[in-house]
This record gives C-alpha cells, sequence and structure tokens, in this order.
C-alpha cells in the first residue's frame, strides 16, 4: 500500500507584477520519496520549494502538510543575523527533544565549530551553518536547495552518504548531475510554469525531456500546417460555403490564437570560440615547484608539463592550495622555490568563481561592451544585443544592474566576458557554479571543441568526467598527484575518495532513527571511457583505411624515382598511422576489458 503524502502541492500559481512563474505546479511527497526538482534558471524552482517550505503563499492552488509532520528547508542564502553564534542558530532549528549532539556533529563534519560568530562568515560558511541545521532534527521532509553549493568535494561526497543513510523524504534542487543521479527515485520537471513528473531518477531525466520537446516540435509544426490548409479554404473557397460555415472560421481563430499563445521552450545558450592563434606545442612546464605561506606547506616538489591542446582538471578540499597551484601555473604567482617556464603566444582567458570582475554597478551592457554598442567575438565585430541574446539575456535587460542579477546570470555574464575574448588558454574557477543544466551541456561542448588548452578547477565529478584528460589531485603535505582521464579514473587508480572523506565518516556517530550505512554501490564505467570506447572502433576503421591507401601508393615501383619527396611524406605518415593504430587497437582492448569486467561484477 502506498505511504500517505507528508506534502501536496496541487495547481499552484504565482505572478510577480506582470509575469506568470507558476501556472499548473504541482508536487506530491510520501515517505522514502527522492525527488529531483529540475528546470532551467529562472523557471521557478526555487519559489516553488519556498511555497513548499511554506515561506511564499502562492496566489491559487492547494498546499496540505500532514499534520505532525517536520519539515526542515534549506535556503540559498540564509540569514544568521538574530544569532551571536552559529551553534545558537544550528540549535534554534531542533525540536524538542532532539539531540543537540546532533547539532554539533554536522557543524563538525561540514567544517564550522559553533563557536564562529555570525557576522564575519563567509558566503560558503553560512551555507554550511544552514545545512546543519537542515539535517540535524532529522526531519520526515529535507527541501535541498543547492546543497552542494560552496561544499569541496570531500565535503560533498560526505553529504550523499548523510543523504542516503538518512529516513528523512528529500526533494532536492542542484546542477550537480553526479549528486542528482545517486540520491533521487522520482524526477520532477518544472518547465513554463507547468510542472511534469517523471517516476525515474534523473539518470533517466534529459532522454525523457528531450523526448517530450521533439513531440511538442512536431505537435506545433502540425498546427502550423492545419492553420495553412484552413487558410486555404478561407481564401479560395466558395463565398457562398464561406458564408454558412462560421463555425470553421471562428475555429481557425482559435487555431491561429492557440499558435500565437503558445510558449516555446527557453532556448540555448550560444558560445562561440574567440581564436587568438595556435601557442606552441609547450604550453607549460614546471619542475619542483613549491608554495608555502608561513608553516603551511601548499604545493611541495611538483612537476608537469602541459602541451597545446590538453584539458586539465584541479580537484581538491577547499583549504588544499587549487588556486595557489593554479596561480602559478598561469604566471599569476610566484613560486618559492622550482622553475616554470611558458610557451609562445600564450593568451589567457580567466573565469573566477568569486565574480571578482563584475563590478555591481555596471549594467549587463557595460559589462560586455563599454563604452560602446560593438563588442568583437570569434574575429567578428557584433552588436552587444545581438551578444546579449546568445547569452539568453533579453533586450530589455541591457540596463540592467549586475548586482541585481540571479547567481545563474552573473554565471552567464561572466562566461560571455570571458569567451568574448581572444584566447588559446581557457583557466576556469569552478565554471559550473549556478548554471543550469542546458547551459553546463553547452559549456561541456564548448570545452570539448576549444582548439586551445584548458585547466579548470571543479567539485563536479559528472563534468570532469567528460571533460578532463588528466586530474591533479592533493596526497597530502603539500604533494600533488597527476592522474590520466578524469575523476571516476582518478578514483579507480587510487582506490579511494580523496582522504579527508575517510576521515569525516570515520567519526560518524550512531544515530537512532537512520538506516545502517548504504550499500556499495555498483562500480560504472567513467563517462569519458564509455564514449571513447564507443568512437574508437570508428577511428580504428579509418586508419586502417588510411594505411591500405598509402600501402597502395608506396608499391607503385616507380613512386621513388619519379617523386622522393612524395615517397618519403608517405612513408613516414604510413608508419605514423601504424603506430596510431596499434595505439589505439590497444586502448580499445584495455577499456573493452574494462567494460566486460565491470559488467561481470555488476552481475
Amino acid at each position: 500500500m502506498a505511504n500517505p503524502p507528508i506534502l501536496t502541492l496541487q495547481s499552484m500559481a504565482l505572478t510577480y507584477g506582470v509575469t506568470p512563474l507558476l501556472s499548473d505546479a504541482s508536487l506530491t511527497v510520501s515517505e522514502g520519496d527522492r525527488i529531483c526538482l529540475v528546470g532551467r534558471n529562472g523557471s521557478g524552482k526555487s519559489t516553488f520549494l519556498k511555497i513548499a517550505a511554506g515561506l511564499v503563499e502562492a496566489d491559487s492552488g492547494e498546499r496540505f502538510i500532514h499534520p505532525g509532520a517536520t519539515v526542515r528547508y534549506l535556503e540559498q542564502d540564509p540569514d544568521l543575523t538574530e544569532y551571536s553564534n552559529v551553534f545558537d542558530y544550528v540549535r534554534a532549528g531542533l525540536a524538542p527533544g532532539d539531540d543537540e549532539h546532533q547539532a554539533l556533529y554536522y557543524l563538525n563534519a561540514l567544517g564550522l565549530t559553533g563557536d564562529e560568530g555570525t557576522d564575519k562568515l563567509s558566503g560558503g560558511e553560512r551555507r554550511r551553518a544552514a545545512l546543519a541545521r537542515a539535517l540535524a532534527p532529522a526531519p520526515d521532509l529535507l527541501l535541498l536547495d543547492e546543497p552542494t553549493n560552496h561544499l569541496d568535494l570531500p565535503a560533498i561526497e560526505w553529504l550523499e552518504g548523510e543523504l542516503k543513510a538518512c529516513g528523512s523524504a528529500l526533494v532536492l534542487i542542484s546542477h550537480d548531475r553526479r549528486f542528482l543521479s545517486n540520491l533521487s527515485r522520482k524526477t520532477v520537471w518544472l518547465d513554463r510554469g507547468m510542472t511534469q513528473e517523471l517516476n525515474k531518477g534523473f539518470a533517466a531525466f534529459e532522454d525523457w525531456r528531450d523526448d517530450l520537446l521533439e513531440k511538442e516540435a512536431e505537435e506545433q509544426h502540425k498546427l502550423s500546417r492545419q492553420i495553412a490548409r484552413e487558410e486555404h479554404w478561407v481564401r479560395y473557397g466558395v463565398t457562398a460555403r464561406r458564408k454558412r460555415n462560421v463555425r470553421r472560421m471562428r475555429e481557425l481563430a482559435e487555431l491561429r490564437q492557440k499558435h500565437k499563445t503558445h510558449e516555446k521552450s527557453v532556448g540555448l545558450v550560444s558560445i562561440e570560440q574567440s581564436d587568438a592563434g595556435k601557442t606552441g606545442k609547450r604550453v607549460v612546464e614546471a619542475a619542483d615547484l613549491a608554495k608555502a605561506f608561513g608553516d603551511n606547506v601548499l604545493v611541495r616538489d611538483f612537476s608537469i608539463r602541459i602541451e597545446r591542446g590538453e584539458k586539465i582538471g584541479l580537484i581538491g578540499p577547499n583549504g588544499a592550495g587549487k588556486t595557489t597551484l593554479l596561480k602559478m601555473l598561469i604566471g599569476e604567482l610566484e613560486p618559492d622555490a622550482g622553475e616554470i617556464r611558458f610557451g609562445t603566444n600564450l593568451e589567457i582567458a580567466t573565469l573566477d568563481q568569486h565574480r571578482a570582475a563584475l563590478n555591481p554597478e555596471w549594467t549587463v551592457k557595460d559589462a560586455l561592451s563599454p563604452g560602446g554598442d560593438m563588442v568583437e567575438v570569434g574575429g567578428q565585430t557584433r552588436h552587444v544585443m545581438s551578444y546579449m541574446k546568445d547569452f539568453l539575456f533579453r533586450p530589455e535587460q541591457a540596463g540592467t544592474p549586475v548586482e541585481t542579477l540571479s547567481g545563474g546570470e552573473k554565471a552567464r555574464l561572466l562566461l560571455a566576458r570571458a569567451l568574448a575574448r581572444p584566447s588559446n588558454v581557457l583557466v576556469l574557477d569552478e565554471p559550473t557554479n549556478d548554471l543550469d543544466l542546458e547551459t553546463l551541456d553547452l559549456l561541456e561542448d564548448f570545452i570539448a571543441n576549444y582548439s586551445g588548452t584548458v585547466i579548470l578547477i571543479t567539485h563536479d565529478r559528472d563534468f570532469l568526467d567528460r571533460i578532463a584528460e588528466r586530474v591533479i589531485a592533493p596526497e597530502g603535505g603539500g604533494h600533488w598527484q597527476i592522474y590520466a582521464g578524469g575523476y571516476s579514473d582518478m578514483i579507480a587508480q587510487r582506490g579511494s575518495d580523496l582522504a579527508s572523506r575517510k576521515a569525516v565518516k570515520s567519526s560518524t556517530p550512531a544515530r537512532t532513527g537512520t538506516s545502517s550505512a548504504p550499500k556499495t554501490e555498483k562500480r560504472k564505467m567513467a563517462n569519458k571511457d564509455r564514449y571513447t570506447l564507443e568512437k574508437l572502433p570508428g577511428e580504428i576503421d579509418q586508419l586502417g583505411e588510411e594505411i591500405a591507401s598509402l600501402e597502395t601508393e608506396l608499391a607503385s615501383p616507380d613512386l621513388f624515382t619519379r617523386d622522393p619527396e612524395r615517397f618519403n611524406a608517405a612513408s613516414k605518415a604510413l608508419a605514423y598511422a601504424q603506430a596510431s593504430l596499434d595505439d589505439k587497437e590497444t586502448l580499445w582492448l584495455e577499456l573493452e576489458a574494462l567494460r566486460e569486467e565491470i559488467e561481470a561484477e555488476n552481475g
């Protein structure tokens, strides 16, 4: 028998000013549910979650909460000003009879002591305090809005384990694909003010969404053709018959109105590369780098060679020294010891996670084209309004101050600024923060096709698996290790997650009312390996054809005497193609063996 609902929202509608945000949004949460709420930036997800939490009242619709049910809500920008320290703030969220030790446990696990004054907290510390306040009471229902924001990778994986083990029903908003896929069992899509439900987790969502949008486009196409047929009848039908078909004329007017008022799905960001020309083959070569601040050694004996076109991921806990190492690798910070050499013709574009490149007093137009109406993008001069549209800004937003933009809008504006600048080295510090899933897809495609070199810091595991060719991770004591592949490849090579996760989990006290530790998940093949395995057969066949063609050409008895330069070039090309074929066949065998091994383990 189905569990009774803890929370029900039925046909919620809400309008801000003259713009409808929600028109028919519904949600039902029962005991044990694990629901992810997804939708584009600005679609109303956070507002809908606030309605669920009882913090915002809808214009219409019904909200039911089961009598006696406890609900805790994690907001994106918590206000702690009423409390003198963090522990008082977290303790205030406990219900009578709740264990205060739980509050301390969660605070400590999230890197806080509870003694911190609330007036001196960073945005990330406020968010972690709010997360501890939401988790500590072990409520019947947890409503979490971007819970992984400002958390490093070890903390994200720790939180994932806690949420898997907890007995609360969950409703999650997050841009972290891996986090959503690992936790959700049901997906609610908020699109153009209405909700649609998929009774599967996030892993199945994107294919389902694309199918729905394709069917919608087909229906609109059919409607357009029906209107065209009816209009043809109106123009060329018999006049006397026209007079007797008032009903048909009325139906045509209704079809036109339906087509006119159909709200299309929000478009996608359009990203172009502004090429600054090629760098030399070597972009950066570092040997025995070291950097310390007082007794805090962040980098020790680090060496690396980065070549043109590589995609490098840099990961680690907050405070491990990622940004310090990154700044040394791009020449913004001098090492205490070691040698670093840079290649030729480097043009570096940087995306800063702290939004420092944005002056809050600028308008959107000022940020993209200061003092003018034109902007250079991809070697072409474009009007700033056209370029704004590529990043989903409306013309009326040209004069909007930066300080009033949402987090997602600021992230898109930073992307627009960084990518308009001609570059051949792209440095991205937490580029995925506040980006919706569709924009993340396009950013991934852009980076994958970017002809230059990319160095990025991110806590997004799925993003790393799709993009990174090498990952740099801390090993403690200032030592950093370089791993081939993405995040999942690093885990396979290390045999464990980042070290600090185990330290946090080992201190977990036994808690009543929670299930036992989560079962070990089935091992999965990294997305990057899977994609490589899929494309390798085609590449191997292409190389085989190339080798056969070269061998046929070289078999000509008079080639050497007729054209010795061509003979030498073809010989070199044949040797290179055969070496490439050997490498690709070896890689295919390794990946195929890995796939079979994983399938055998998972039964």
